[in-house]
């Protein structure tokens, strides 16, 4: 009774831990940026964690500027860190009503209201030379048109097609000299060309050339099957095979400049270098108490094995510990965003000014053409004694040994309080009390007597008999073993009464020397001897009667009937 005291103690404990309420994790998205008019662009909707009775949202807002052509829902299975949730995307396809930069307003989902989204629509190409005719075609298209050595290039492949596409082939862009790379999933979407509407497929790459002077990308090709379920010759839609093609395209790459020097080069259409974790007022820096920073590299046109690693020099009064670095590629668009990140545990060692010298890094901006400079300014901080109030000069060994990841939860300790703290306590409070109620049915398991594997229902199987005798037989309960046995015997002879009566009726001579010695246990408080078989072991499969024989007439059971049938 105590332990069960315990556990709803337990569970109690656990509904009443303060729970952090939130609101739904909603992020609104355009799978592209720019389009041209007549074009259809995907607005995604992504509830993080969503509810099943989760409504509509309200999609009234987008009227102005555009049409609300289609409304399509997923669900997937989303892992972090091992934790599995779910997540629903809403992905509404608009059409623009007209060029210009449109705005697409924040629109509440659960709760939650989105950010709002901008859209650049052009005009649409008034000369349109696609026959009418054609029910494939391709467009390519590659930004920039020259380029340098290590540079991002932009491919677009756009494969138009009406009516509907099956097995459908589309080369990849083959560059001798560059790697080529498909940046993001395909992008699904409608056009009007020359009075009829299209469906468009999008793929987009990431050449980077490897070696200065010309680089051509040959000829793109396309095999399809063309579907048209509106014939009425076909049950399932007339097929016939469809191909179209691109023409080559020939790209310039020029070299780095010879200036340059011997660091890295980073062409990029944009690049930044910050230093997040300096101190403030509420924080002082102390002797003795790690400083936590972190060196970000972030370039726009670049991947992240491209960029440099990150370092910082020694420091007079302070041990520097780097952390491990961590290095990230993402997409935005059709470019390639690459970002580096650098730990680091700075210790002071003695009281006074603590200096982190500027850093510096050159960069080529393929934009403007030019060379630029990403630039950490220095800062200085005073160091005060350490927390005890004691005036030392000098950090405590011990401390000052210590690697970057075992400095780092020290500095949690001082930080402000944030709900991730809250949630790691939490987490830690969950697992403490699942071991101590699994600790606790272990011990209730082994201290169970053995009679409450046995079932009490009249009406219990042959098999749930037998497998509550083998729970007693490993037991030392004989009185539960002698029950059980002749509660199993009885389904299937009903006439048993003792243990003398099994043993008659038993055929195997190693199962009635079982019996006997069960009974000289029971009654007799004899120990079993050492030769004796288990007696799970031996009736584990079931019980082997005798074959009686036709003479056998005088036994001294019973009769199943008391009487004779006529």
């Amino acid at each position: 009774m105590i332990y069960r005291r315990l556990i709803a103690w337990c569970l109690v404990a656990l509904m009443l831990m303060p729970v952090l309420a939130h609101a739904a994790n909603v992020q609104a998205s355009l799978d592209r940026t720019s389009v041209a008019l007549g074009e259809t662009v995907t607005l995604n909707l992504r509830v993080q964690d969503y509810v099943s009775n989760l409504s509509m949202p309200n999609l009234g807002a987008l009227g102005g500027d555009f049409d609300v052509t289609n409304v399509v829902p997923s669900i997937a299975i989303v892992e972090n860190n091992g934790v599995k949730s779910s997540a629903l995307t809403l992905a509404v396809e608009l059409r623009p009503r007209h060029a210009g930069l449109l705005l697409i307003p924040s629109i509440n989902v659960a709760g939650t209201n989105t950010a709002p989204l901008q859209l650049q629509v052009a005009q649409a190409d008034p000369v349109d030379n696609i026959p009418l005719d054609r029910n494939a075609f391709i467009e390519t298209q590659v930004e920039p048109s020259h380029s340098y050595v290590g540079e991002q290039l932009s491919y677009v492949q756009r494969l138009f097609y009406n009516p509907a596409i099956n097995n459908m082939s589309l080369d990849p862009p083959q560059a001798s000299g560059a790697q080529a790379g498909q940046v993001g999933d395909d992008l699904n979407y409608s056009v009007e060309r020359g009075g009829h509407q299209y469906r468009v497929l999008e793929r987009r790459y990431a050449l980077i050339p490897q070696h200065a002077g010309h680089i051509e990308i040959p000829i793109l090709n396309f095999q399809g099957e063309l579907i048209d379920p509106a014939d009425p010759d076909s049950f399932f839609g007339a097929r016939k095979p469809v191909a179209a093609s691109a023409p080559a395209v020939s790209i310039e790459i020029k070299p780095r400049p010879a200036d340059w020097g011997n660091t890295a080069w980073l062409p990029a259409r944009q690049l930044s270098l910050s230093l997040d974790g300096l101190p403030n007022a509420q924080n002082p820096v102390r002797v003795g108490q790690p400083l936590n920073l972190t060196m970000n590299l972030q370039a726009t046109g670049l991947p992240a094995e491209a960029l440099p690693a990150l370092s910082m020099p020694s420091l007079d009064g302070a041990t520097v510990y780097p952390d491990k670095p961590t290095t990230t590629s993402r997409n935005d668009g059709p470019w390639i965003v690459g970002q580096r990140q650098q730990a680091f545990a700075i210790v002071p060692n003695r009281i006074g000014t603590l200096t982190i010298p500027a850093t510096t890094l050159k960069w080529w901006n393929v934009l403007a053409d030019r060379m630029e400079v990403a630039q950490i300014p220095a800062h200085s901080f005073s160091v005060l004694p350490a927390s005890s109030g004691s005036d030392v000069h000098t950090a405590n060994p011990t401390t000052a040994a210590m690697p970057a990841s075992a400095l780092a939860p020290v500095t949690l300790a001082n930080a402000p309080t944030t709900p991730w703290r809250w949630i790691a306590i939490g987490s830690i409070t969950l697992w403490l009390l699942s071991v101590m109620a699994w600790l606790i049915w272990r011990r209730y398991q082994r201290e169970r007597p053995a009679s409450v594997a046995i079932p009490n229902a009249p009406n219990a199987s042959a098999r749930e008999r037998q497998q509550a005798f083998l729970v007693a037989a490993r037991g030392s309960n004989t009185s539960e073993q002698v029950r059980s046995l002749l509660a199993w015997a009885r389904i299937e002879r009903p006439a048993i009464q003792h243990l003398g009566d099994l043993t008659a009726l038993l055929g195997d001579e190693q199962q009635r020397a079982a019996i006997a010695s069960l009974q000289r246990q029971h009654y007799a408080s004899a120990s079993m001897s050492g030769s004796d078989a288990p007696l799970a072991e031996v009736f584990k499969r079931g019980f082997i009667w005798r074959v009686a024989d036709k003479g056998d007439e005088g036994s001294d059971l019973p009769p199943l009937y008391p009487f004779k049938l006529h």
